[in-house]
């Protein structure tokens, strides 16, 4: 079993600074509307992901998965998914990354931050991208029709269809 070299803590930072900048967005900013009960509002740990393309399956996080997502009550999100094999950096510098390491990295992560809206049952009912580490997302839209988040008990199901027809499925379990 493989174990977090500093005990958690450099995800937790990474949350709490997407967090902070995910509420310094300006004042003038449009929000997505609240309505109502909030099914997501919550944090919720990722159990599992899978990838299905051309008729494949593969795992983008790999065996060991690791992230969170967080719905804040004020319809705010911040979302971090990363394969907890990926290897450490041989220059324990975060810019002194290799080539193949970075690239390593980027295959097997993701973090972004946004607004969140419901609909008036609490369901989830779409997104907007304000900031990612794929630059390509920033800005993104997403409605019902490319994310589906379907809440059961203490389980959270995320369904993505991507660009390019690929889904990606991940389980989510309500932190407590």
């Amino acid at each position: 079993m493989k174990t977090d070299p500093d005990g958690g803590r450099g995800m937790k930072w990474l949350l709490v600074l997407l967090l902070a900048i995910s509420s310094v967005g300006g004042a003038s900013e449009p929000r997505l509307p609240i309505a109502g009960p909030n099914q997501i509002a919550g944090t919720w740990r990722m159990v599992s992901a899978t990838l299905e393309r051309d008729g494949q399956i593969d795992r983008p996080y790999g065996e060991n998965p690791q992230g969170m997502l967080v719905f804040t009550p004020d319809m705010h999100f911040v979302e971090v998914l990363t394969n907890g094999d990926t290897p450490r950096f041989q220059s324990d510098a975060r810019g002194g990354g290799t080539d193949a390491e970075n690239r390593r990295a980027m295959a097997s992560s993701i973090g972004f931050f946004g607004t969140y809206a419901v609909d008036k049952h609490g369901h989830f009912s779409g997104n907007r991208v304000e900031g990612s580490t794929f630059p390509n997302w920033v800005g993104s839209v997403r409605t019902e029709q490319q994310l589906q988040l379907k809440v059961e008990g203490e389980r959270m199901y995320e369904t993505f269809t991507r660009p390019d027809g690929g889904r990606v499925n991940i389980e989510f379990v309500r932190v407590r």
